[in-house]
């Protein structure tokens, strides 16, 4: 009993969908490719050349398969699915040759060998060669920037979704007292930065190559920092929006390590590994930062005593216990940070300094301290002494206070 085409359809499930958009892509495309005029048209279709080879390798493998299937389950000729299949591949190669002959018309002299083998990989190069081949057309900067950032290029998609991110956590009114945002979105942020960054960078330097003169980088570099207000549709709109919320969250990203960190300061490539780490404690008070990708191991000793020492200074820990894991917690930092040197270190040591100046002057009654004779606690040692004496100094200060 034969199968109803219904019923062969179904059997393909979603594949289908995906040959009848890709056979209204390849019409699209092949008339743009064979039309006189083709590099002009190309540059006003930019994303449906990268829609097409994006989806080419999934494409193909779907061809295959259902060529496979079709010859084992002896499927009618006149059937839907088959007849699709049969356009499919006919447009495909089609465009195929187009794109071999637009390839060899723009670089006559190009080796063969050097030609890309897959569609896909051809679509991509024509791109390149249709952006080097001639300055922008058209006087007006906006729609040369529309020209040169397709909404699918790969690093757009990359910055919007940090974007999106950045967006999410930092629009929200700020809530004086309260976090400025939660672990979760600290371990988004780490994921969501460097990303961001990449892709921002990649972008830039897309314009930088097609646009010699710099109009559109420096056009879109003007308005970057102001507040997007409404909905982004073009590629500039999604760079422009991306741009924003990016720098947005590195400003306030930043400004909540180094309130926690001083007076250490939190470098720019180091904001993704703190906000993990900052998580992470959360959850092991006692996990110490990694040392092996942007710190070295004196620097995260010294991260690590900046932080500990600021916990301590904020709330006294509630328990001997925990007062003890504390100043452990903080004496094992300083002696990972022992031989840091340079003004972080020093203004680390002046912060210990006052410390133990502070708590060692709590016990003296107000009518017999006078700022010009106080001495602090430790003597020689607390004004003198390394990283970590300075800690047990202020380890004892802090004991003798509480008695």
């Amino acid at each position: 009993m034969a199968t109803r085409p219904d019923d062969l359809r179904a059997r393909l499930e979603d594949r289908a969908d995906l040959l009848e958009a890709t056979r209204l892509r390849y019409r699209a495309l092949k008339g743009v490719l064979e039309s006189f005029f083709w590099k002009d048209r190309i540059r006003n279709h930019f994303e449906l050349l990268r829609e097409v080879a994006t989806a080419q390798p999934e494409v193909d493998a779907t061809l295959a398969a259902l060529r496979r299937r079709v010859e084992a389950e002896a499927w009618p000729s006149d059937a839907a699915p088959v007849r699709l299949m049969h356009e499919v591949e006919r447009l495909r190669d089609a465009v195929e040759r187009a794109a071999e002959r637009r390839l060899s018309s723009s670089s006559p002299d190009e080796d063969v060998e050097a030609v890309p083998a897959t569609l896909g990989a051809r679509l991509l190069r024509l791109e390149t060669e249709v952006l080097d081949a001639a300055p922008l057309l058209g006087g007006r900067v906006w729609a040369q920037a529309v020209e040169l950032l397709p909404r699918n290029l790969p690093e757009l998609r990359a910055a919007c979704a940090a974007g999106e991110v950045f967006e999410r956590v930092f629009k929200r009114p700020v809530t004086e007292g309260a976090p400025a945002f939660s672990d979760d979105e600290a371990r988004e942020l780490a994921r969501a930065l460097p990303l961001g960054a990449a892709a921002l960078v990649a972008l830039w330097e897309r314009l930088e190559r097609y646009d010699s003169r710099g109009r559109v980088k420096d056009f879109l570099q003007r308005r970057m920092r102001r507040a997007p207000t409404r909905v982004a549709r073009s590629g500039p709109e999604l760079l422009l929006h991306a741009a924003f919320w990016h720098d947005v969250a590195r400003v306030r990203v930043r400004a909540v390590l180094e309130a926690e960190l001083a007076p250490v300061v939190p470098r720019e490539a180091e904001l993704p590994a703190l906000l993990s780490w900052r998580a992470a404690l959360s959850e092991d008070p006692a996990l110490r930062l990694s040392g092996r990708s942007v710190f070295t191991e004196g620097r995260a000793g010294l991260v690590e005593t900046a932080a500990a020492l600021a916990a301590l200074s904020r709330e006294r820990p509630r328990g001997a216990w925990n007062e003890e894991v504390a100043w452990a917690r903080l004496e094992q930092a300083a002696q990972r940070a022992r031989a840091e040197e340079g003004p972080e270190a020093e203004a680390l040591r002046d912060a210990l300094r006052l410390f133990v100046m502070l708590r060692g002057q709590a016990r003296t009654p107000a009518r017999l301290f006078s700022p010009e004779h106080a001495k602090p606690a430790g003597g020689d040692v607390a004004r003198n002494g390394d990283l970590v004496a300075l800690v047990q100094a202020a380890r004892h200060a802090a004991l003798r206070q509480g008695g």
